[in-house]
Parts: C-alpha cells; structure tokens; sequence
C-alpha cells in the first residue's frame, strides 16, 4: 500500500457529464460518447491523444465500453471493461489511475456508464437461495439496516428526511441533475412507504447516463483550470463477519469483525494521501437511501457513532457549512445510473476543487473525498487535491 506513494503524480485531464435522466430513445453508447467528448473539450484534449479506455457498467452486456470507443472513434487502444456493481465507475477511475501513475501511459479515460431497466434494480449479486429468499429487493435489505441503526443510535425514521431535503436542494442547483425541485420535511415524510421506515423520497430515483474523466501526467495538462491531483484511489472488499445487510450479509457472532469494509477503505485512502477526516473541505457520499448517508458518515470517520444526525440538524452538512455532503444533490437528486456514480461523485470534488460549481461553490475547496459502495460488497474511497 506504501509503495504507491512513489508512484508518479496524476492529474485531472478533463471531465465530462451528460445530464441524468430517463432516455427510453437512446442507448448506452449515447451516453458514454457524450461524456468523452464533453471530457475531451474540458480538457482540451484529442481523441487521438487517449492511449487506453477503462469503462465501467454494470447491466450493458458485453463490450459495451468498446460500443461507446466506436462512436466516437476506433483506433487500436485497448478497452477494457469493468463491472464492479455500484462500484463500477471507481473501479474503472482506480485502474486508470494506477495505469497513469505506474508510467504505462501517459493520457487514459475512466468512463461510467448505465441505462437503467424500469423498477427496482435487479440485482444479480446474490447466490440462488439468497435470490429466491428475496435478498435482492434492496429497499427491503436497507429497512433492516436502518431498523438496526436506529435501535442502536436512537435517532427517529423522520430524522432521514433531512438527508433528502438537504441533497434535493443541492440538486436543483445542479443542471446535470435528474431531480432539480427542492422537497421539504413533509413531503418526504409523508410520501408512500416503500420498506418500513423507509418511504419513497428516502429512496434514490435510478437514471440513465455517464461520466469520464481523463486521467494524465503533468506534463500532459493542457487545461488552464486549476491543476487537480488524485491524492488516493482505494478499493476494499467484504470483511469475514461484518454485516452489510445491503448486501446480503449478516453479523457473525462467533467472529465478529473488529472493522467494517467503510472504515477500512477510508483509513488506506488517508493513510496514502497523508490526509485525515479532518482535512476535507467537501465530501460526496453514497446515499443510495438517505439512511446510508447518515452513517457512512460517521464509518468515514467524520463523527462518532449516533452524531451525524445533530450534524446534519445543526446544518454542518449544507453548503456553507463545516463540511459540505453531496454538494450536486447526490444519488437522491442526482439519480443513479449504476456504472456512472462513482465517476459523477469524482467529477464533483474536481469540480468544486477547480471552482467551477456556480451556486453551489464550495468556498476555498482544496481537498475532497468521494466514497461509494457495491453489491459484492465493495467500497471505494478517492481522495483529490488542488
């Protein structure tokens, strides 16, 4: 792990974003070549300077990053797709990275990419009686984490909805954004119940869409933003007797773990970035369901146990606070489309750190973290500087 500390630096070459939406005319590659191109003119790049592709998705079937390569251009470089669940964009971000940082190449893409099916997603990540125990039903999965949560915690089921208030308000400043309406209290409390004691507003909305980021040494730089540089790019796995019940995991009693998947990607992302929770000026978390936000925030190790609540009450978490969380509105407004999450979540702390979100500006961002989790399960941790 130390040892990609003497690793060459790696730099932001470019990103682009296509809007999150629900696009029943266009197709995966629609949104992957979008999103080089948009990554191509941020950085004032050619196509011809790329010398690899990694691209992440999750449901698009075979060689769907080579399907997008195509529409913007064949000419030889390799493509290699990652399905990583959730993860899948990250994932491709951290290959990328290493493959920069190792002096392989010199110029490469990290893409994300999804086009969402109707409904729940169907989740494959579980073994046949898990399936037809019903595992998969994800709404279902998190209601009993955050049952748990709260019977350990105390915080109370409305306490959620000031997760989706606070990320919906930060969306409608976010034109990439699928929901671009502020919600108040009321309306996510009193929305449908999905999965007791979660509603319909404490569920993200799922998107079609993508991502990229170019990945390049410094001498490669050909933008004139602020230079941003990736400071740690960590991928963890399940740990033998944690429960993820998201996941379809329960807690061992016989050998419990003595630290979770989160706590253990971000403790190697500071480690390697010679940063602390205490040095973020922006954080983008998972919040697949507003529950997740909560304490993912307090396993990143921004808060103890049971106190991100008052955090969040206090308006810690709010643009303009001590910590701004999910500045560009998160998964809850952002929307969700698998493989292009992570990517998303990175684009905005280079975003905020070059300065560049508008209204939403984070005052004096200099370092950023986003974190975000897979079925498997995984997590990931990317740290960025500028």
């Amino acid at each position: 792990m130390k040892s990609i500390n003497k690793m060459r630096d790696v730099f932001i070459g470019g990103i682009g974003l296509s809007k999150f939406g629900v696009y029943p005319e266009k197709e995966t590659y629609d949104f992957g070549s979008e999103a080089i191109f948009h990554a191509l003119k941020n950085g004032g790049l050619n196509w011809n300077d790329i010398q690899a592709v990694f691209a992440g998705s999750v449901y698009q079937g075979t060689g769907s990053g080579h399907q997008a390569v195509k529409e913007v251009g064949l000419t030889g470089i390799p493509v290699i797709n990652v399905e990583n669940a959730c993860s899948s964009g990250s994932s491709a971000f951290r290959l990328a990275y290493q493959m920069v940082a190792t002096e392989l190449y010199d110029v490469v893409i990290a893409l994300g990419m999804e086009k969402m099916p109707e409904g729940p997603i169907p989740s494959t990540a579980f073994r046949p009686w898990e399936l037809s125990s019903g595992f998969n039903v994800q709404m279902a999965n998190y209601a009993n984490e955050t049952m748990e949560y709260m019977e350990e915690t105390g915080v109370s089921a409305d306490d959620f909805a000031l997760v989706t208030v606070k990320n919906r308000k930060n969306g409608a400043m976010n034109p990439n954004a699928r929901f671009q309406k502020a919600v108040s209290v009321e309306e996510v409390n009193n929305s449908r119940m999905v999965a007791s004691p979660l509603r319909l507003f404490h569920c993200c909305p799922l998107a079609d869409g993508a991502g990229a980021i170019i990945l390049c040494s410094k001498n490669k730089l050909k933008a004139a933003s602020r230079p941003v540089s990736v400071a740690a790019s960590v991928l963890t796995s399940g740990i033998y007797g944690e429960g993820a019940l998201a996941m379809g995991t329960g807690s061992s009693l016989r050998y419990p773990h003595s630290k979770g998947i989160v706590e253990l990607s971000a403790e190697e992302a500071y480690e390697i970035s010679g940063c602390g929770p205490e040095d973020m000026d922006i954080v983008q978390v998972y919040d697949t369901m507003a529950p997740a936000e909560v304490w993912d925030v307090e396993k990143l190790g921004f808060c103890k146990k049971g106190e991100s609540i008052k955090l969040l009450r206090d308006g810690q978490f709010n643009i303009g606070g001590k910590l701004p969380i999910n500045t560009d509105g998160g998964l809850m407004s952002r929307g969700h489309p698998l493989g292009a999450t992570g990517i998303a979540q990175i684009c905005e702390i280079i975003t905020q750190l070059r300065g560049e979100a508008g209204e939403r500006q984070v005052a004096n961002a200099k370092v950023g973290l986003a974190h975000s989790m897979g079925a498997g399960p995984n997590s990931s941790v990317t740290i960025l500087k500028s």
